[in-house]
């Protein structure tokens, strides 16, 4: 690991060697084109589907490059996290293929698909009330008893530059394609995707502007950029996207994001479903709400993209089936004439 003077940031040669290390476990995944995508938009848009992933997200980067730097003695304690369900379902399935014992602590409302598969890796799931208890120190103390190491969804160092592979390999793809990329989507929560991602798209084209996406009302991304110190959102109202609903980034992950994004934007729960009916239609793609923030933006205009080139990540595909079968016959109300 490397760090500025100010704050950690993955150097090229950090990220050239994390992405030796999980290259014989990781899935690089390809980038598509959709034609009606680009004639919606006026431009040429760049599908990385993450969805693709072992254990159906980017999450699986993170996780596997953190794991992979256990000692032998940590990883005889296994290992311990909290997760709303991607950051779970990774671990959980690295801590399977490398015979590693893990605990996830999971709220009480997660999706099922998420719970029921973290518990189909062998992991012992903890559900956890979000009202009353603090999932750091249920963490903490299963740490302390059990001596597993702690591996958050975010705000480390390990697993932000797991996440920089995905960019440093998206936008090599992109040129390869002889298209390189004028701006990058990325959905964000905390921050570990956006800010990894970020730092390895511009280790191979640094004239990309890069976005996070976020869900309205928990933006806290968005409104920390336009501050210029962390800020925590106030949500309103409540958001299909369960897997961004941290409403404060990381120490780790906002400063990088202060360095490398261009800006933060924002979707509505109609975007969001919009897109996810678009990727099923057009795409022949199952994405959930969260790893649909990216596609939802640039449908919605939030962004310009006539006459350039946008990639845009599906960052998951997690999803209860009851749910997603709901957004599909949603009913939305018309798109503004310039979508």
């Amino acid at each position: 690991m490397s760090a500025s003077e100010k704050h950690f940031e993955p150097s090229p040669a950090d990220i050239s060697a994390a992405r030796a290390r999980i290259a014989p476990y990781a899935v690089a995944t390809p980038v598509l084109e959709n034609e009606e995508l680009n004639r919606r938009v006026g431009g040429r848009v760049l599908i990385k589907p993450e969805i693709l992933q072992r254990s159906g997200s980017f999450k699986f980067r993170g996780a596997i490059n953190r794991v992979l730097q256990l000692t032998k003695a940590e990883k005889a304690g296994g290992v311990v996290a909290w997760s709303s369900g991607n950051h779970g379902l990774a671990l959980s399935y690295v801590a399977k293929e490398l015979g590693i014992d893990a605990t996830i602590l999971m709220p009480q409302e997660a999706p099922k698909a998420k719970i029921n598969g973290v518990r189909a890796n062998g992991a012992t799931v903890r559900l956890y009330d979000k009202t009353k208890e603090v999932r750091e120190e249920i963490g903490a103390q299963i740490a302390a008893e059990t001596g597993a190491v702690i591996i958050p969804p975010y705000d480390d160092p390990y697993v932000i530059t797991g996440q920089s592979t995905l960019g440093a390999e998206f936008s090599e793809q992109a040129q390869a394609m002889e298209a390189p990329l004028d701006a990058a989507l990325f959905s964000c929560s905390g921050g570990g995707l956006v800010s990894g991602a970020a730092t390895g798209v511009h280790a191979v084209n640094p004239d990309t502007e890069v976005f996070s996406v976020e869900p309205e009302g928990f933006d806290g991304m968005a409104q920390s950029l336009a501050a210029g110190e962390r800020v925590t959102a106030s949500p309103v109202l409540t958001s299909i996207c369960d897997a961004l609903l941290v409403t404060v980034p990381g120490q780790h992950t906002f400063p990088l994001c202060q360095s490398h994004l261009k800006a933060g934007l924002t979707v509505t729960n109609d975007e969001v479903i919009a897109a996810i009916q678009f990727a099923y239609k057009n795409l022949k793609l199952v994405v959930e709400p969260g790893g649909a923030a990216a596609l939802a933006a640039v449908l919605a205009g939030k962004i310009e993209t006539a006459g350039r080139t946008t990639g845009i990540l599906l960052s998951g595909g997690n999803v209860d089936p009851e749910k997603y079968a709901t957004y599909l016959v949603s009913e939305l109300p018309p798109a503004a004439p310039n979508q």
